[in-house]
């Protein structure tokens, strides 16, 4: 897959995505850590860096590639962080030096023959191969969730892209050839108002097409049902459970 024929989902919307995709949580950085040797991690498919950052805590290095030189230009700089504009499936980098390959949100859009051969080539022989995914949130309060499920699969359903059954299914069908290593439950939470909710349903991939088919009617209408139960700048927690498979080169 060359960088001009990927499946660009985000390219138009990377400052939102910036500013609305959430972090992931601490705990899955320390078991990544834990797990891997020592040496370089490679974020694949970094985005605007919301792995990549965190990786940065517990790496020495991190090189963060993506094929979206406008989600890089939106990444979030910081100490031990490189980004730089490459697929998955031809990464640029050396043979053998990579320690930890993770692909956050990000695996159900590869070539995945192609990835794993690539992952195969770059990392050093016990590297920890790790596929990381998030699916559906949790809203805490009476009806929210039910108008962000309605929305996810009623309005927005239609227009997800096909790698999107991978997330539905927990990455069941992406097979990684290594030795598989356990990882405990780990969950992504945040606390948001409905205002940074509705910002994080517009950096959907399913949203984008949706409202350059069809308009803003259906994520209007899902806002307009949220704030019906949910209150200006009332703070909640979302939660995401998180899909972590991991394996050892």
């Amino acid at each position: 897959m060359a960088p001009s024929s990927f499946a660009d989902h985000y390219s138009t919307i990377s400052a939102r995505y910036a500013a609305y995709r959430p972090t992931y949580p601490p705990a899955l950085v320390d078991v990544l850590a834990d797990r891997a040797p020592a040496g370089t991690a490679w974020d694949i498919g970094c985005g605007t860096g919301q792995l990549s950052v965190e990786l940065a805590r517990r790496f020495a290095r991190v090189i963060a590639t993506d094929p979206a030189q406008a989600q890089l230009d939106a990444a979030t700089a910081a100490p031990r962080v490189e980004y730089r504009c490459a697929p998955a499936e031809a990464s640029g980098l050396p043979d053998a030096s990579i320690a930890l390959a993770v692909a956050a949100q990000a695996a159900h859009w590869f070539d995945w023959p192609r990835f794993l051969a690539e992952v195969a080539r770059v990392t050093v022989p016990g590297a920890l191969v790790a596929l990381v995914s998030y699916g559906i949130l949790e809203v805490d309060g009476a009806g929210a969730n039910e108008i962000v499920q309605r929305y996810y699969t009623d309005d927005a359903g239609p227009d997800w892209p096909p790698g999107r059954a991978h997330v539905e299914n927990h990455y069941r069908d992406l097979h990684l050839p290594w030795p598989p290593v356990d990882a405990p439950p780990l969950a992504m939470t945040a606390r948001w108002t409905r205002d940074e909710l509705v910002g994080y349903l517009t950096t959907w991939s399913a949203t984008v097409k949706l409202v350059a088919a069809r308009g803003t009617g259906p994520l209007e209408a899902a806002a307009s049902a949220l704030a019906a139960v949910w209150p200006d700048g009332e703070v909640r927690e979302i939660r995401w459970p998180l899909t972590v498979k991991l394996a050892r080169r």
